[in-house]
């Protein structure tokens, strides 16, 4: 076993009142980073609604948001969990509530089941089909903490997780498969594997020494960058695919444009030599994507026909 997984004294968190310990969980969790995949879910979801008789089912909808949220915020406080002994030898993530003593890891796993709880009744009130998958889609939510202790590319189980959303929001609506939201899910997936990559970037020197296995650490900065690139150009081609599949008019192309330029964007200020904007790129630029393709996605139904 890797030192990765060697004890590390944790400090004793003191005391805290409710609501302090509901602040501190929900940092643990960043929650406000559902924007990078609840969009697609929601483009997924309304597509789908668009093909099923064009009206909105807000009912459905924010089942579906409740589902995402659930699943998201149960994932990350897994991940924090998990990888708590990790982050206290990383300087960058020593400041994490699970290694200051913020919030006690038998809080974060009460917060953890809450949510999974949380997702699986929404799973439940949505269709049949949504809650035999569920597992499904938890699974790799808690594989992919360990992942970088046993490979090289845990981005591809990252990738996996991250392509349930779309997926999801589509069995959601139709109670059915789609191979269309398979490909919206692959893009989405693909799209986050991918910027992971350039984040990884900042921690190589740490993960070696630590153990932490990763594409950076293992093949170098420069082939992580140009993975990232490989991995958004494949994610852009997934996109045009699906808007072919599902005939997207004009607005919805438009976006796709934008998301494009985004990504040139992203890869001019993210080099391998210059890692300085590598946060910009991370929180900003991939969060402006999912927005600005789930708006335009959204205007472009409605203008095709999808009623409020």
């Amino acid at each position: 076993m890797s030192s990765a997984s060697a004890a590390v004294p944790q400090p004793q968190p003191q005391p805290q009142p409710q609501q302090g310990r509901t602040k501190a969980f929900l940092r643990l969790v960043m929650i406000e980073h559902s924007v990078f995949a609840l969009p697609f879910a929601y483009i997924a979801a309304l597509t789908a609604m668009f093909e099923l008789d064009g009206n909105i089912h807000w009912g459905r909808l924010l089942l579906v948001t409740v589902a995402m949220v659930g699943l998201r915020t149960f994932a990350m406080a897994a991940n924090r969990i998990i990888d708590r002994e990790i982050d206290a030898r990383n300087p960058r993530t020593a400041h994490r509530e699970l290694v200051t003593g913020a919030m006690s890891v038998k809080h974060a796993w009460t917060g953890a089941l809450v949510a999974l709880v949380v997702f699986l009744a929404a799973a439940a009130l949505l269709n049949p089909l949504c809650l035999a998958l569920a597992p499904v889609a938890v699974v790799p939510m808690v594989v992919y903490p360990y992942g970088k202790r046993f490979t090289n590319f845990p981005q591809a189980i990252l990738a996996l997780a991250q392509a349930m959303g779309p997926i999801g929001g589509w069995l959601a609506i139709t109670g059915e498969w789609s191979w269309d939201a398979v490909v919206l899910g692959l893009a989405v997936g693909i799209w986050i594997g991918g910027f992971d990559l350039i984040y990884a970037c900042q921690d190589v020197e740490t993960d070696r020494e630590v153990g932490v296995k990763s594409v950076p650490a293992r093949f170098g900065i420069p082939a992580a960058i140009w993975g990232a690139r490989g991995c958004h150009a494949v994610t852009t081609a997934l996109f045009v695919w699906f808007a072919l599949a599902t005939d997207a008019g004009v607005l919805f192309w438009l976006g796709l444009l934008i998301v494009a330029a985004a990504f040139v964007y992203e890869h001019t200020i993210v080099r391998p030599t210059d890692l300085t904007r590598l946060n910009r790129a991370f929180f900003q630029v991939n969060g402006f994507i999912g927005i600005a393709l789930f708006v335009c996605a959204l205007l472009d139904l409605l203008v095709r026909g999808l009623t409020v």
